[in-house]
């Protein structure tokens, strides 16, 4: 019997929050179909994250230390809990020897290429701060896509786009499932040739479906890379 501690496993840097994952966010082991292992990067939450800027120098290294930690203890491929880290993720990836991924806007190339006839629709956790220097990192270029953000949606700001001792215990995914097809469907009556939907938030996974089922756009997320790394297809 092959020992637990020798399975390979897909490893997750998590921000360090309070909010609740729910099924289908990237932070829930549970929304994995294989062995996954999660790092939370202590001292590094939402607000450091979510802006139109580079992080820090301090929060650079503290992801390339956790990418390392990760590693030596076995990882096969990293991802992350945040989208925006888009903007280190050469670094990250610079500092070790196995695959990095940490948010679904690196899908952006590909899926752009397979559905190059209609425009992406882009969902963030935040419209203003998803700017240019995260656009460049993902080699998305701003007119190929239609953009909206979810931070004038209270249930999901409030839990998650605050410092982690004020973000609320409980997430209401009804609402935010609401609020998202919401947004989707307005960017589709804004662009009628969007033909695919990326979310660059990692909370957002859990209205995939919902999302596909109003619109009848394929959805990707950070759980389609977390899988297209499993199955060695990136």
């Amino acid at each position: 019997m092959m020992d637990e501690k020798n399975i390979p496993f897909l490893g997750i840097m998590m921000l360090d929050t309070n909010f609740p994952r729910v099924l289908g966010d990237a932070g829930n082991e549970s929304s994995y179909m294989f062995p996954v292992r999660i790092h939370i990067v202590k001292g590094a939450g939402s607000l450091d994250l979510v802006k139109d800027e580079m992080p820090s120098e301090e929060i650079i290294q503290l992801f390339c230390k956790a990418a390392k930690k990760l590693e030596f203890d076995g990882a096969f491929a990293i991802i992350s809990t945040c989208g925006f880290l888009i903007t280190i993720q050469d670094t990250i990836a610079d500092a070790v020897s196995i695959p990095v991924m940490v948010s679904a806007l690196s899908l952006y190339p590909k899926i752009y290429k397979k559905f190059g006839e209609g425009s992406v629709g882009v969902i963030t956790a935040s419209f203003k701060s998803l700017g240019d220097i995260a656009l460049r990192a993902a080699g998305l270029k701003r007119h190929e896509v239609c953009i909206a953000g979810m931070e004038d949606c209270s249930a999901f700001s409030d839990a998650i786009l605050q410092l982690k001792n004020d973000q609320l215990q409980k997430i209401d995914t009804l609402t935010i499932e609401n609020f998202i097809v919401n947004k989707a469907l307005l960017l589709k009556e804004r662009q009628p040739n969007i033909s695919v939907f990326l979310l660059e938030c990692t909370n957002l996974p859990p209205y995939k479906q919902a999302i596909e089922r109003a619109t009848g756009c394929p959805v990707y997320s950070i759980i389609d890379v977390a899988e297209a790394l499993m199955n060695d297809t990136l």
